[in-house]
């Protein structure tokens, strides 16, 4: 069994920061200490670091500096070959590697890049050190631009040397193949396999070859003068000099059209801003304002008086032809903070790559601790493998349709928006969003509000709801989610960003309603730390629960730790351990621990439990030795939700944890409610659980 493993191209562009960016992803959810290490790495005096490094290790959040992931620079390299020490050169690498071995669990060794004066040794150079580092080897074949000929040459012509060089070569992905010729590459693949090797085809896809505007702001290292940052990650469709007149102009530009034009040309600034206010005009990306010129004080102030507009205007020194040369310079590169972009390419991979088949092939051997990574993981995983529908009342919340986005693109769920659909496509259009395959239903214009509107009759009549005010509450987004998921038709709701959580929630306290056996509803965080995840319940809703809310509170969150893969040893948390306390609020956590034994008497339980007895192994030897629980809980329940809220969010911020939550506990249908400061990672996260809630509940 190896513990690396080492992807190799045999030319340029091939396109394989996707492939180690996708194989790190998928590693990371099986191996806790995984590293990357790049045997030589093109550094000079403007660029020091290795792009692949920093987009692996961000995204990743790997814990080594960027001197311990190399071997050496290009000029490095070069210099001992120039002095023919190739074996002096395969011991530097081994040697830095060996480094990084001692503080990884399997590493990614990525080849070089085929670019400056190494090339011509590149390939025999990455066969022998796969050979030195014992390293199985996965090649890389860039189909972009080549016939199914020119990729057979290529691919047989690896085979050879791998095979030559006695190498352990385990298969092969064509990347960026034409979608028309991916039987017939099938089929050359299966023609050349002579082991049982692994092979996979990545089609090209247009939208990982667009330029962003923060990548061509950091290519053209170009002065930032208007937009937000949200901006930055909009793709560019295509680029025009602006140098005619104004009419001429607005002739030729598109949607994700980033203009170039001289500086001092402020009717042009001012007529492309007015684009982004009109209905009439396609929505550009960006302005680019050459010369050096930049607008003056009151031009400035002029614009910064117009509300945020979706645009970035930024300034180059250089004139216009040769910012137009810069920017088709300018490279589509994989960037760590743009999470639009890296939800295309991991979803792009996964849909392509079957994940399982090529960890079994590389042998890994799966860690006993959970990450944030493999959680989220886990996340995707299980939503994707019984499909649900989820309602999102907020549709034009700009959090939630960039969410949206980031869930279609995993393929992770179904989901409908509620509001006016012009609105919502303008919004998402003007984000420069792609919501294809999205249900969006306008709460005042559908062919359901007078069924809805009856059943809320019927449901709550008995509290004196008219006909006429039931057709009214159904208007409201809130009602009308929850009611879409009462119906069966959609399998959960997401809501809270824009809205309070007595708003998101007290419709499904009036018709959902809770599970039979339940009192209450209740919540719960799962709070990820680096190497396990936790349950903390209730931290949301229940000021104060009572002896039986609170077993509830417990039976409902070892339940939710059980969907979601964690074993629940349940700590019923107070100031005082086992016997040793007196008074009112141990009493009620002593009786609601006897209660919740009672009702589930599976469930490993203990408490009263001050939480270091609960979490901490050498506090619970002394506090509570026999305890199946003590030193090793998993699920804290909090006696009340000023203790509960507070201690979530003190380890949040002082532990590093990523708090996802609050989970709804005890409704008959998933409804969960959104932080009003929310993230969009956060709503993702949301929604995913939403979606497992669903799958449990059938």
């Amino acid at each position: 069994m190896s513990n690396n493993l080492y992807i190799a191209a045999a030319e340029a562009d091939s396109g394989k920061s996707l492939i180690v960016l996708g194989i790190m992803t998928l590693l990371s959810r099986h191996v806790k200490r995984v590293g990357i290490f790049r045997p030589i790495i093109s550094a000079d005096e403007n660029r020091k670091e290795d792009h692949d490094i920093n987009l692996v290790s961000k995204r990743l959040k790997l814990p080594f500096k960027h001197d311990e992931m190399y071997g050496l620079t290009n000029s490095e390299a070069l210099d001992m070959l120039q002095e023919n020490n190739m074996d002096e050169l395969l011991t530097a690498m081994l040697n830095k590697y060996k480094k990084l071995e001692e503080k990884c669990d399997f590493i990614v060794c990525e080849g070089t890049d085929f670019t400056g004066s190494l090339r011509p040794f590149e390939f025999d150079f990455n066969t022998r050190l796969a050979n030195t580092l014992g390293a199985p080897v996965l090649a890389v074949v860039n189909g972009s631009g080549k016939s199914v000929t020119d990729i057979t040459d290529v691919a047989q012509m690896i085979k050879s040397v791998l095979a030559r060089e006695k190498c352990n070569y385990i298969g092969m992905f064509v990347n960026r193949a034409n979608m028309r010729d991916i039987d017939e590459i099938w089929a050359m693949l299966n023609r050349l396999q002579t082991n049982d090797e692994i092979d996979f085809i990545i089609p090209e896809l247009e939208a990982l070859q667009k330029l962003t505007i923060r990548q061509i702001i950091r290519g053209l290292d170009a002065e930032w003068i208007y937009g937000d940052e949200s901006v930055f990650d909009y793709d560019v469709n295509d680029y025009k000099v602006g140098a005619m007149s104004v009419e001429n102009i607005l002739k030729y530009t598109n949607n994700g059209t980033v203009v170039i034009t001289p500086g001092d040309r402020m009717d042009v600034l001012i007529s492309l801003f007015m684009t982004l206010i009109s209905d009439n005009f396609p929505k550009i990306a960006g302005i680019i304002l050459t010369g050096g010129y930049k607008p003056g004080p009151e031009m400035m102030r002029l614009i910064n008086g117009i509300r945020k507009l979706p645009v970035a205007i930024v300034k180059v020194d250089t004139d216009t032809y040769s910012t137009a040369m810069n920017v088709s310079r300018v490279k589509p590169l994989l960037a760590p903070d743009n999470e639009r972009r890296m939800a295309i390419a991991l979803g792009h991979f996964e849909a392509n790559v079957e994940g399982k088949k090529l960890i079994d092939k590389i042998a890994v051997t799966p860690t006993g601790v959970v990450t944030p990574i493999m959680f989220e993981y886990q996340l995707f995983e299980r939503a994707r493998s019984k499909r649900k529908h989820i309602v999102l009342p907020e549709g034009l919340d700009d959090r939630i349709l960039r969410a949206s986005e980031i869930l279609l693109r995993r393929d992770a769920v179904d989901l409908t928006l509620l509001g006016n659909e012009d609105m919502i496509l303008k919004k998402a259009d003007s984000l420069h969003l792609k919501l294809a395959g999205i249900n969006i239903i306008d709460p005042y214009d559908n062919d359901l509000i007078n069924d809805y509107a009856a059943t809320y009759f019927r449901l709550r009549k008995h509290k004196g709801i008219t006909r006429e005010s039931a057709h009214e509450i159904m208007y409201d987004v809130s009602y009308l989610g929850t009611m879409m998921v009462y119906k069966g038709h959609a399998d959960g709701m997401v809501s809270g960003a824009a809205h309070t959580t007595q708003h998101t929630i007290r419709p499904a306290f009036e018709f959902i309603k809770t599970k039979p056996g339940f009192t209450i509803i209740s919540s719960s965080f799962l709070m990820c730390f680096e190497d396990r995840v936790l349950v903390y319940g209730d931290c949301a809703f229940n000021p104060n629960p009572n002896s039986e809310e609170l077993a509830d509170i417990a039976i409902s969150s070892a339940d939710t730790a059980r969907m979601f893969g964690i074993d629940p040893r349940v700590a019923m948390l107070s100031y005082s351990t086992g016997t040793s306390g007196k008074g009112a609020e141990v009493e009620k956590v002593r009786k609601a621990t006897e209660i919740a034994r009672e009702r589930r008497p599976d469930l490993k339980l203990e408490g009263p439990i001050q939480y270091d007895a609960a979490i901490d192994a050498s506090v619970a030897k002394t506090k509570m030795p026999d305890s199946e629980v003590a030193g090793k809980a998993t699920v804290f329940i909090f006696p009340d939700l000023n203790t509960g809220n507070n201690t979530y969010k003190a380890v949040q911020r002082s532990a590093g944890a990523i708090a996802v939550g609050p989970v709804s506990q005890g409704l008959n249908k998933p409804v969960n409610d959104l932080s009003r400061g929310c993230l969009v990672k956060d709503i993702v996260n949301t929604v995913l659980i939403t979606a497992i809630q669903a799958q449990e509940n059938q």
